[in-house]
Formats: structure tokens, sequence, C-alpha cells
């Protein structure tokens, strides 16, 4: 992509235009606003890549709308392999955006804010929640609605597909819908009005936050979500949506399953691997160390081997400064190491480095975690660390060569080590084979490609209505329906605070 045509017209001062300079002719015109898109080094990315090329494939035109890639720099970097499996034809448009609170360089602040940085962090946040209800982000309100409406005029929009988080997006998504009547869809990933980490409802119908959802995703012509539990949480709040509410999963990519594994050697000891970012308290992690340590004392062979810890741990500032970097040191003696980050071109080669796959997740019934389908996909003996009511458990259901959570119990958590060991020791070929069999349903193009379908075809007025779609993998969906316009004199669904 780094030798692709620059194309500044199209967005304007301050913006980065990477693609091609005309579009084809006769195909209609999506924007996919995806702040996150490659070459961003955060999980999103391998969602936000796989839908630009699936809507690319089903014969959209794409313009990517994300903040300029310096941004990324100042957050958990930049990953450029990402990039690689963009289709070429694939425009991107990056806008001058930052997230200030996270710049490093001192000289780039200002008197107040070096004098008194508490202060100023305080000051910042309430600006961008005057502008919209998102501390971080709202302040990019402006640029987004500006940015968006521009593009549109210069190059017209016949879908815009809007992806959250950062849920800023989902003001530019209501001005543009306000202003073109485009329609568009709302890929929540996660939701906004439910605490997926914690469970239950994060803001009330009545509150700013729950006045802006409800008005984004009136007119949405579809909302997609991770899991069937959050899913079930929009259906159940706004029950006029239920029936555009579909359950469009993460699954994996292809390219990270390793092809070969290596044959696990007790004698030499085992490798245990983590792979994501350590978004976990440093309390979740000390448990996890502590079950470490004490099946190395109890089981020879563990006594031999080591765990390693790969990804990525704090942002900005605190970008493997934090306590959890100050555990994984403490416990190197016990055969923990810390490698950092993993490009996503040596994720195969990482995985078939290892013998066991350990899977660190937070939350509960509402979290799935994008990792669960790739570790699945590995053919390696999977140990679960995470709530035992979880979604990532009604995934891995059946898999051959899987640990099966027990919470943050030490002692249980040591047991659940010595076991992953004995399934790595004594797994069969066909043992591996059935694990990525039961995983091939989640490859993450089975999960998006119909889901882009379905809406190309709502879009484009050819959907069959009323029938029952059920994604591969489970979940409930319903057919896709876009939804009536209204004339421009109608009334907002609901008041929205400016």
């Amino acid at each position: 992509m780094g030798g692709r045509r620059r194309l500044g017209s199209v967005a304007g001062k301050g913006c980065r235009v990477v693609g091609p300079v005309r579009r084809r002719a006769g195909r209609p015109h999506a924007y996919y606003l995806a702040i996150g898109f490659p070459p961003a080094a955060k999980s999103c990315a391998y969602r936000m890549r796989e839908t630009a090329n699936q809507l690319y494939a089903a014969g959209w035109d794409v313009t990517v709308i994300t903040i300029r890639r310096e941004s990324w720099e100042q957050e958990f970097g930049l990953d450029h392999t990402l990039s690689d499996a963009v289709h070429p034809d694939v425009r991107i448009v990056e806008l001058p955006l930052e997230r200030v609170e996270l710049e490093t360089n001192i000289r780039r602040y200002s008197r107040y804010r070096s004098v008194h940085p508490v202060g100023w962090n305080r000051r910042s946040m309430a600006r961008s929640e005057a502008l919209f209800p998102e501390p971080a982000f709202g302040g990019w309100r402006p640029v987004l609605e500006e940015a968006l409406l521009r593009l549109h005029d210069r190059d017209p929009a016949d879908l815009l597909v809007t992806t959250c988080a950062p849920y800023v997006n989902l003001a530019a998504t209501v001005r543009l819908w306000e202003h073109a009547r485009v329609p568009y869809i709302v890929d929540f990933r996660d939701g906004w009005s439910i605490d997926v980490v914690r469970g239950g409802t994060k803001f009330p119908a009545d509150s700013v936050e729950g006045r802006w959802e409800s008005r984004a995703l009136a007119h949405a012509v579809a909302v997609w979500c991770v899991n069937e539990p959050i899913a079930q949480h929009y259906r159940d709040r706004y029950p006029e949506l239920a029936d555009r509410v579909e359950v469009v999963r993460n699954g994996y990519d292809t390219d990270s399953v390793p092809a070969r594994l290596r044959l696990p050697d007790a004698e030499a000891g085992l490798t245990f691997g983590y792979l994501g970012s350590v978004n976990f308290t440093p309390e979740f992690l000390g448990t996890v160390l502590d079950a470490w340590r004490a099946a190395r004392r109890e089981d020879p062979v563990l006594a031999r081997s080591r765990l390693e810890v790969r990804g990525h741990i704090g942002a900005g500032l605190k970008r493997e400064d934090t306590p959890h970097t100050e555990l994984l040191r403490a416990a190197a003696p016990d055969g923990v190491a810390f490698g950092g980050p993993v490009a996503k071109a040596r994720v195969a080669e990482t995985y078939a480095g290892w013998d066991v796959v350990v899977l660190m997740l937070v939350g509960g019934r509402y979290v799935t975690s994008g990792k669960v389908y790739e570790v699945m996909a590995s053919g390696l003996p999977v140990l679960s660390v995470h709530e035992v009511d979880h979604d990532a458990s009604s995934v891995l259901d059946g898999h051959p060569l899987w640990t099966p959570p027990v919470g943050q119990d030490p002692e249980r958590l040591a047991d659940s080590f010595r076991h992953a060991a004995n399934l790595a020791l004594t797994a069969t070929a066909q043992d591996r084979a059935a694990a990525r069999a039961l995983a091939a349903r989640y490859a993450r193009p089975a999960q998006l490609q119909p889901a882009v379908q379905r809406l190309t075809a709502a879009v484009r007025g050819d959907a069959p209505a009323g029938r029952d779609r059920r994604p591969a993998g489970g979940g409930r969906t319903g057919a896709v329906h876009p939804p009536a316009a209204r004339r421009p004199d109608d009334a907002d669904p609901a008041p929205v605070e400016r």
C-alpha cells in the first residue's frame, strides 16, 4: 500500500488520502467510518480490514475514513503488515485527529498543562463531553461531521457503514442521514449502552448518551453485534429494531493459523503462551502468575516449562510501564517472559512455537473476544482463564483440547495448568484436526461475507423479506429491512443536547 497514489483533493486540507485516484464507473459507493483501520495496531483492525474487503467483493467502491496513522504511534503503535491484505482499490482517508491526552512530547504542552496536568485533563474531557458524551473522543465530532459531509458532497455515498467505538462516530452518521438520507448500518462490535465487562446497563435511555444511541439506531438498516447476549440486549432495549439486529461474530484470519505445530517435549519442557492486549487488572495477572508458580512446584514437567506473554501493555506514556510489566519482570525466575507485541504477519509463527495457548479474558457472558476464534483454530490445547459464565465458553464448547475456566482460585488454576500440560503431551493428530475443524465455521470471511451480502441486497432493493437467517456459529438474526426515509420536516426521534 505504501506505493499507492495519494489524492489530496477528495478530502480537503490536512487529510492524507491513499488509494485509487478515480473510482470505477457504475459501482455503488460505500463510506466506511472505521477509526482503528490498518495500519493501527489494534485488535479491531482485523474486523475492519475484512469488512472493507468484503464490501469491495460485494460490488462496492469503498472509502475508509479513519484518523492519521501518526496518532496510533501515541497509543498502541503501528503494524504495517496489517495493511498488506487491504484490497488495493480501497481508498483510505486519514483525518487530522489525535488523542492529545496521549501526547508524550512535553514541548507541545501548554503552560497550564505543564503546571497543572490533572486540571488540564479534566478541562479537556469536559470540553469533549460538551460536544459529545464521550470523554476521550467527543471533541472529534465537528471534524468528523464536516469531513463526512464534504466527502459526500464531492463523491456521493450510497451507503455508510459505521463501526464503534469510538461512539462519536454516531454523531457523524446521524448528521449525514439528516443531510442526505444516506442509508447506514452500525457495527457495534461491543455495545454502547451495555457494560460488557461487568454486565448490566451502562446508562439509562433518557440520559444524553441514551438519547444519542436511540437517535443513531432509529434509521439504521442493520445493527451488528459480535455475540448473541449483546444482540439480545439491543432487541430488548429497542423492540422496534429487533428484526434489524444481527449477530456478526469476529472470527479469525486464516493466515494466523500455523501450517504445522511442533511436537511437545516433556524432557525439554513445554511453552505456554498468551497473545493479546494485557487489558486485565494487575490482580488478575498476579493470580495467574501465582497459579503458574504453584503448578511448577508440583509438576516436574511444568518446572521445566515457560510461560510467554506477548502483546500490548499500556498506551501512550504508560506503554510497557505499568504494574503488569513489573509483575512479569518479577516472575522471570519462574520461567515467565514478556516478548512485546507480535506483528500480524508473525502470528502463525508465534503459535507454531507454543504447546499450549493461555486465553486470559476480562468480562463475562457479554464478552467473546476476537482472540478466542484464533486460538481455537490454532489446533493447540487451550487453557481458559476467565469467568465461568463467559461467551468464550460457548464458542469453545466441544473443543477436544480445551481446559475450561475455573474462576480466579489459584489452587484450581494450578490444576488447570497441569491439565493443559497433560493434554499437550497426549494430544493426537486427530485431536488437533478436530479442534481446527470445529473452528472452521468461525473463519472471518464465513462470518462477514453473508452479513455484507444481506446488507447489499437490502440497500440495493432485492432482499427477500421476512426470512430468518442464522449465521454460522449460532446466534439469531432477522431479515434486514431498510427503514423508511423521513421527510426533512419530520421531527427527530429524540432531542439531543449538542
